[in-house]
């Protein structure tokens, strides 16, 4: 072939460093933003934070553009002076980026939002209703460890037997319960203090047995234990005796698989009790704590900090961004101004230049992501009014594209949006995505949220008889009396989704 060429027109897009940082931010849970801020406010000199007054006010003018914003900054204001600005995302056709509860089977928390909430009023105050400080409140609560070794120095042991408590408590999951069996944790001390011989193995496996019984007495009742059985065993033990104790314990180290199954029948055989018994032993069993290092899980990691606050005004309904969450930052005038006065001359420092605009483009960004985040979910709210004043057996259909559209924005770019962030709402706090769901065809033509059809099972679970549950079928049945097309399988498939168990496991005992 003889060698040719060819000149070819074609358009694509071409991701500048700020489009990215910029798609990277919008993505960022609340958390992980404040880490990137932090960690921009280390690397560069130019960004410092505002302690004064909030750093975007989005109170003045909702329906002003960010062009329209920065034409209104002053010298000297949270953005800065001069440089390129950047273009809104207001067309980004860029493309996509890259142990349970045992007592019934059911999780205690709601598959579809956060339930424990402060009101939308608290979550925008500074403050609490009890008067407490963000001092007070960010008092880091002790962790099951803490509480151990307080009880250990109050104990008076050896040092062969505290050592031995210590390693055990060290040895402990977030659960409370071992991590692995006794042998395991010598193997693990011995490699780690490079003890040899098959007699010093089995002295520290000695030291351990005697210490796990000093760990075992302590409280937590059932800390310590090797598995569930064993931990219920342990909490079992400081009951009165009875005859549903004993069956009780029985049943712990034999029998949980019967339990679990409610299968009272089979129990009553193989403890040779009578099915009084059984029940009393069950009732014993079911108040024990399954965690028992539960009461001290940090609080910290419980909490969901919503995005935006809902609340009611006049007869709709206000959306706003929670200042709490909004990074107070700005470029710090002393460099901005030792910059602007060495361009043109003979000191003049391009690296300082670049660093001054990526300063002026990070606080951009982030004003960028709010902007957005507070579009979205004002078109989510004018979506699902109903949701806001009759609950989630409200809920309408609603796709991401739809959202896309109003708003003439990328689907790829509301997925981001959507995604860890939280909406605090009368009705509790949730994820953005929670209020997107796929359409259910009813018999009047129209369509059903999938989410108000969970609503709707979790109603009719709640209100059955235990003593016979629902089934899966005749949950369907119900849906289409009310005129709600449902297959048993996709019944189903939201029964499991919202973490609740068959009907044979729901049968009261």
């Amino acid at each position: 072939m003889k060698p040719t060429l060819q000149v070819r027109l074609s358009q694509h897009l071409a991701l500048t460093p700020q489009l990215q940082q910029s798609i990277r931010l919008l993505q960022l849970s609340t958390l992980e933003l404040h880490q990137e801020v932090e960690q921009m406010l280390e690397q560069n000199p130019f960004l410092e934070p505002e302690e004064d007054a909030t750093l975007f006010d989005y109170s003045a003018n909702e329906k002003s553009t960010p062009s329209q914003r920065e034409e209104q900054d002053a010298p000297g204001s949270t953005v800065g002076e001069g440089g390129d600005e950047p273009s809104g995302m207001d067309s980004a056709d860029f493309g996509t980026t890259e142990r349970d509860d045992w007592e019934n089977g059911t999780e205690r928390d709601d598959f579809d939002g956060i339930r424990e909430l402060p009101s939308a009023n608290a979550a925008g105050s500074g403050g609490d209703e009890d008067g407490l400080d963000a001092q007070d409140r960010n008092t880091p609560t002790p962790t099951l460890q803490d509480h151990l070794r307080a009880q250990l120095s109050g104990m008076r042991l050896s040092p062969t037997d505290a050592a031995a408590v210590q390693v055990l408590i060290e040895s402990l999951d977030d659960d409370g319960y071992l991590d692995g069996t006794l042998e395991d944790i010598v193997d693990r001390l011995a490699d780690a203090l490079g003890v040899v011989g098959e007699d010093a193995r089995d002295d520290l496996l000695s030291q351990l047995r005697c210490g796990l019984k000093w760990l075992q007495s302590m409280e937590p009742a059932g800390v310590g234990a090797a598995n569930l059985g064993d931990c219920l065993a342990l909490q079992l033990r400081d009951t009165p005796a009875c005859p549903a104790r004993d069956c009780a314990l029985t049943i712990c180290r034999q029998h949980l698989e019967l339990l679990a199954r409610r299968d009272l029948k089979k129990l009553a055989s193989a403890t040779g009790a009578d099915e009084a018994t059984v029940k009393a032993a069950q009732a014993l069993i079911v108040a024990c704590e399954p965690k028992p290092a539960r009461p001290f899980a940090r609080a910290e990691n419980l909490i969901v900090v919503p995005d935006v606050i809902v609340t009611k005004s006049g007869r709709g309904w206000k959306v706003m961004l929670n200042p709490d969450v909004m990074p107070k930052l700005r470029v710090s005038d002393v460099y901005a101004q030792a910059v602007r006065g060495q361009r043109g001359g003979a000191g003049n420092n391009s690296g300082l230049s670049a660093r001054l605009q990526e300063a002026r483009w990070f606080i951009r960004n982030i004003q960028q992501r709010f902007d957005t985040i507070l579009r979205v979910s004002q078109a989510i709210v004018e979506r699902q009014k109903a949701f806001f004043t009759h609950g989630e057996i409200a809920m309408k259909p609603l796709v991401l594209r739809e959202i896309a559209d109003e708003l003439g924005l990328h689907e790829s770019t509301i997925s981001r949006v959507t995604t860890a962030k939280y909406m605090n709402t009368p009705f509790g706090t949730f994820e953005l995505k929670y209020f997107f769901g796929s359409s259910l065809n009813t018999d009047a033509g129209g369509n059903a949220s999938s989410t108000a059809v969970r609503a709707l099972i979790k109603q009719f679970v709640a209100a059955e008889n235990t003593a016979k549950p629902l089934s899966d079928s005749q949950i369907a049945d119900m849906l289409e009396e009310q005129g709600i097309q449902v297959a048993r399988r996709t019944v189903a498939k939201y029964r499991e989704a919202l973490k609740i168990a068959p009907a044979n496991l729901r049968k009261a005992m």
